[in-house]
């Protein structure tokens, strides 16, 4: 196994191209020399198209491969290639995206360095309830919640107030959240908890509903951050009275979005203060989980302008026309710049 290389030297001539091993995650067995050509054409490879077209463009000599079950295919290309730093855009294994910090592990183990966050911030923002504790604890508002774990009685606390949101525990991209995630009885609670215990296999996180404004704050960097401009997700044409959730089709869905007038834009009429409140309770929440590269921050506000917490994203999709990638480019980088700067910042990254 190749050991890390000297992070120093690497960084001792910004302009040096760099040998880049781009990492993905496949959903069937692959082989070493897997031909992907096929699937980077299609929708569901559009961010490693992207990626592997930037790399191409900045100069740097880079070679791919894609791993669903065997880390021993992942062992032998680090040995023939030798490369200075792996891209990282694998975040399932085995199909199972609970498995993204493990394959990170197993890097941080061998002292490779790669793109994006470690282990630990990976762990941390996975697990919704952890993340909220974390932060809760340092009064950064969050919504009040409980875990139902598989296999323990469905039983709302008393303390939890109704409209609720029930959600899968570990999941990411709203797999698993519907409409029928907002539930206002105790009936309506019971059936969407048994629905996720049943159908996505997944422990449950019921939180207090937040109405107001849903925004995707975008940062990127280990110790100094650079926070991109504030995204938020529209709400057109649903009903002043119907809860405004970012539900698994509102995101991935363009019919949907299209019917009821869901647009993800940067966001408007924000009052100074507040942007800066936003910016800085982002930043405290990226230090509190110990993310490192990247990641967005997703945030509801209220109109009395309290900022919740909902989730963290480490390593979100860097797609060329996805929130990260168009707020960086709103702030100056342009995509090959914004791929740059998340190597730079790989390379830099002390992961001990």
């Amino acid at each position: 196994m190749p050991g890390r290389r000297p992070a120093l030297r690497l960084l001792s001539n910004v302009k040096k191209k760099l040998k880049i091993l781009a990492l993905f995650d496949a959903i069937a067995p692959t082989t070493i020399d897997q031909d992907l050509t096929k699937e980077l054409k299609t929708e569901d490879w559009k961010t490693e198209a992207n990626v592997l077209a930037a790399l191409a463009e900045l100069g740097h000599t880079t070679e791919h491969l894609a791993i669903f079950d065997d880390l021993n295919l992942l062992r032998q290309k680090l040995d023939s290639f030798q490369p200075d730093i792996i891209f990282n855009l694998a975040d399932q294994f085995k199909n199972n995206r609970a498995f993204d910090q493990n394959i990170v592990s197993f890097l941080e183990m061998h002292g490779v360095t790669f793109t994006g966050c470690g282990s630990t911030g990976l762990t941390l923002c996975k697990h919704k309830a952890i993340s909220k504790k974390i932060l809760g604890y340092h009064r950064i508002h969050v919504p009040n919640f409980t875990v139902i774990p598989r296999g323990k009685r469905c039983t709302r606390p008393a303390r939890l107030r109704f409209p609720i949101l029930v959600k899968p525990l570990k999941e990411e991209a709203s797999y698993g959240i519907s409409q029928a995630s907002f539930v206002e009885t105790d009936e309506q609670f019971k059936e969407r908890v048994q629905f996720i215990h049943e159908k996505t296999n997944n422990d449950v996180i019921a939180e207090e509903y937040i109405a107001g404004r849903e925004f995707y704050v975008s940062l990127l960097g280990n110790h100094r951050l650079d926070v991109f401009p504030i995204r938020e997700m529209i709400f057109k044409e649903v009903p002043p009275d119907e809860p405004k959730i970012a539900t698994y089709r509102a995101k991935w869905d363009e019919e949907y979005r299209k019917r009821w007038g869901l647009q993800n834009q940067f966001a408007e009429n924000l009052d100074p203060a507040l942007a800066k409140d936003i910016v800085q309770t982002c930043k405290r929440i990226y230090r509190l989980l110990t993310i490192d590269g990247y990641a967005r921050v997703d945030l509801r506000v209220t109109p009395a302008n309290e900022i919740y917490f909902i989730e963290a994203n480490p390593n979100p999709i860097l797609a060329a026309d996805e929130d990260f990638a168009q707020s960086a480019l709103k702030s100056g980088l342009n995509y090959p710049q914004l791929i740059e700067r998340v190597i730079r910042t790989g390379l830099k990254t002390v992961r001990e």
